[in-house]
């Protein structure tokens, strides 16, 4: 018995350091004005294989720990949403989503081809440089209190839709990789698009009823009837092929009134941990020894994805009949990437070595640059 309790203790000793490790890099971050996501990605380079002080953490506790960080982050940009707000920027951001597009996912592709990629690593890569990232633009909005800016709800229209573009596409590349042939790749995508219109269908005409059912005075209560909600969710979408982060986004949106209020306010501490443990534990995966050799590649297509998604901005607030000020701020914000990039570079680990560290270095640049730019233009 006395194995067991020396591993028990090493693992809290080693969570231990991880959190205040984190929660040090969260004050740096802080008085810097930057996002804490870039220095948790430096801190996991720093302290995984090949970095300055390896350690030998539990990988699959932190991992599990990093996954829950992703459900929340889109749970809780869910909660942003009515089902009538979700139904309307769904309608006004198709045009603009077709830009984002249009503009942002061939630099990647053509970047795969460029370096020697195979079709589906290139694909992988425009799926990278084509997905904003939802959780560090949610955050930012927040720190610059832009909610009522008049481009706003553009860019969250923008941010949704790219988001359930993504309930088709990682299903997509998902059946590829597994070397699925034309009937299972359509099967699987018929699957995901049914699932996601159902769960569309369930949250904007149900939601409030749902919410009313399993509302309950008992804070307790509250708590593990969301968390567990989420989780099933997720792992329920999963199992149809279709992103565990696309399950958790629409059990926020189906989540509203009072009990979004609680949900928020009860569900925010949780998801600050297990985020930062899932930018921490990518850049645990990431050796930084191979980052030199692709981060010039990285700051091409950084810079060129920088100024497509300006492009993106001012196309899609034209429309709209908004001023190019406020285009200009949609571009900058979206420059931000983050979860979803990271989620789309792990499922391409084993196709191709370079993916990895050049996903890294792109997210890192992006996720450091894209808020301190949002700052910009006021």
């Amino acid at each position: 018995m006395a194995q067991p309790v020396h591993d028990f203790a090493r693992l809290f000793i080693e969570l231990g350091l991880v959190a205040i490790g984190l929660a040090v890099l969260g004050r740096i971050a802080s008085r810097w004005g930057i996002s804490s996501i870039s220095l948790f990605l430096l801190g996991g380079l720093a302290f995984g294989n090949g970095g300055i002080a390896p350690l030998a953490l539990s990988k699959h506790f932190i991992e599990l720990g990093g996954e829950i960080g992703v459900l929340l982050l889109l749970f809780m940009l869910g909660l942003e949403y009515s089902g009538e707000q979700l139904s309307r920027n769904l309608r006004r951001g198709t045009s603009a989503v077709g830009i984002d597009l249009l503009l942002n996912f061939p630099p990647g592709l053509i970047a795969g081809y460029l370096l020697h990629f195979g079709l589906l690593a290139s694909i992988l890569l425009g799926g990278i440089t084509f997905v904003s990232s939802s959780g560090i633009i949610a955050r930012v909005l927040s720190e610059l209190n832009r909610s009522n800016y008049p481009e706003t709800p553009m860019l969250i229209s923008i941010l949704v839709l790219e988001d359930l573009v993504m309930a088709v596409y990682l299903p997509l590349v998902a059946v590829l990789i597994a070397g699925g042939g034309p009937n299972k790749i359509a099967f699987s995508i018929a699957i995901a698009c049914t699932t996601v219109l159902a769960a569309l269908f369930i949250a904007t005409r149900y939601g409030d009823r749902i919410s009313r059912f399993v509302s309950h005075q008992s804070e307790e209560v509250i708590l593990l009837t969301v968390l567990g909600a989420v989780l099933l969710v997720a792992g329920v979408a999963q199992r149809l092929q279709v992103s565990a982060a696309i399950g958790a986004f629409l059990v926020g949106i189906a989540v509203s009134g009072p009990m979004a209020e609680q949900s928020h306010r009860l569900l925010s501490p949780l998801r600050d941990l297990f985020a930062a443990t899932f930018f921490f534990f990518f850049g645990l995966e990431v050796d930084p020894r191979n980052l030199p050799k692709v981060l010039p590649i990285a700051l091409a297509l950084a810079g060129a994805t920088a100024l497509t998604k300006i492009l993106t901005g001012y196309w899609s607030t034209r429309g709209a009949h908004l001023s190019s000020r406020s285009g200009l701020r949609v571009g900058l914000t979206l420059v931000a990437h983050g979860e979803f990039s990271i989620v789309i570079a792990g499922l391409g680990a084993g196709l191709e070595p370079r993916l990895g560290s050049l996903s890294a270095a792109y997210v890192l640049l992006m996720a450091v640059v894209g808020p301190m730019i949002t700052r910009l233009v006021r």
